[in-house]
């Protein structure tokens, strides 16, 4: 099996499962308990908020733990429109948002907000004048997702944080959820507000991530009933989840440059392969994540692609996991001017630092050859 999915999730490490086991067998108490097995929890749980601050080179009072990405956009996003619409009701995201961010604000735009979609060009970029000439007196947030999570384009975020430091008033958020430990963000000079992890996107456990908040940043709860996590989310705290949460986010960051100079070679590999065949276009910018690369196999359905190459052993998707069942070509393709044929036939190949040269060799070998059997079967159809 040769595993090339990772933008929809990835392997958990083995120290990270050992870790989940280890503390959910023998300091399983509630954090907020105030007998010892509970203290020891608690413990667990601090010591895991300042690793990950830590990493993140954040105050360990800005780190609050949730379910995933998902739950990080909601918070984030629903979060800042409830606690501050009497500022404005004016919000700015692109056209290339992952689910969890655009829906937030489709609902957003049900209740009485006004939200501005950024265009992108063809290669997936917005443009910072258009942004700069979208910023109003009511703007309470901008929205933008770092790496996309089906092109693997790289928006300029630093420039971004710095075109909103001229608004103080207006919250920037970033959805970092496919760049971390990808492609370096310092939180700090971008001058981020808002910041979303998931666990299981840097090979930790699902139903594990991270919201950064900066000081000073309110949010309306969406999740009521407790004083945890600074009174911003609830419930009792995944105290192994986010154990594992730490571990996986200090295995990943360890020599992240040297893995990530692999990951571009192996991507240079497949790229070099397939940009020849006459077949597919290569809908990635070469300049984008090194994971990530989108190819659209002309004349041939996506869905209808992705089995053939599993029924090779190689495993592969189209859109982002959460959209993929929904049987819709790319809406971020089709927000790059891609015609909708050429959408639907798109499938993403994404790598992590557990593929190896011989799993991208075979992978292109294996692409190849589906393309050509496909090509037999839509003829023999004619």
């Amino acid at each position: 099996m040769i595993y090339l999915d990772n933008s929809a999730t990835t392997q958990p490490y083995k120290e990270v499962i050992d870790s989940f086991v280890k503390v959910s067998t023998d300091y399983f108490g509630n954090p907020s308990s105030l007998h010892g097995l509970g203290g020891q929890a608690e413990r667990l749980l601090s010591r895991s908020r300042e690793q990950v601050a830590t990493l993140l080179h954040v105050s360990p009072k800005e780190i609050i733990f949730t379910s995933g990405g998902t739950e990080g956009n909601n918070m984030a996003i629903k979060g800042v429109a409830f606690q501050y619409q009497n500022r404005g009701k004016h919000i700015i995201t692109t056209e290339i948002e992952h689910d969890s961010v655009h829906q937030p604000f489709k609902q957003l735009e049900e209740w009485g907000f006004d939200v501005t979609y950024l265009s992108v060009n063809e290669e997936g970029l917005i443009s910072i004048e258009e942004l700069k000439n979208s910023l109003r007196e009511d703007t309470i947030l901008v929205s933008v997702i770092h790496v996309n999570n089906e092109t693997g384009v790289i928006q300029p975020i630093a420039e971004i944080g710095h075109v909103l430091d001229e608004y103080p008033k207006t919250i920037f958020h970033v959805d970092h959820v496919q760049g971390i430990g990808k492609v370096p963000l310092d939180f700090k000079k971008a001058s981020i507000d808002l910041l979303t992890l998931s666990g299981h996107k840097f090979h930790g456990l699902k139903g594990t991530g991270v919201l950064y908040v900066r000081e000073g940043i309110k949010l309306a709860p969406l999740l009521s009933g407790g004083e945890q996590e600074s009174q911003l989310r609830s419930g009792t705290e995944n105290v192994p989840g986010v154990v594992a949460l730490a571990k996986a986010l200090r295995m990943t960051l360890e020599n992240a440059d040297d893995k990530n100079e692999r990951i571009k070679k192996l991507r240079k590999i497949l790229v070099g392969q397939l940009s020849d065949q006459r077949h597919l276009t290569i809908n990635s910018p070469s300049h984008g994540a090194p994971h990530i690369l989108n190819v659209t196999f002309h004349g041939m359905k996506a869905e209808v692609f992705v089995h053939a190459l599993e029924d090779k052993g190689i495993y592969v998707s189209t859109t982002s996991a959460c959209s993929s069942k929904k049987k819709s070509p790319s809406k971020t393709l089709l927000a790059m001017g891609k015609k909708r044929e050429d959408a639907d036939q798109a499938i993403r190949i994404s790598l992590s630092y557990q593929t190896t040269q011989e799993d991208a060799e075979k992978a292109a070998t294996a692409i190849l050859q589906a393309v050509e059997e496909l090509k037999e079967v839509v003829k023999e159809k004619r």
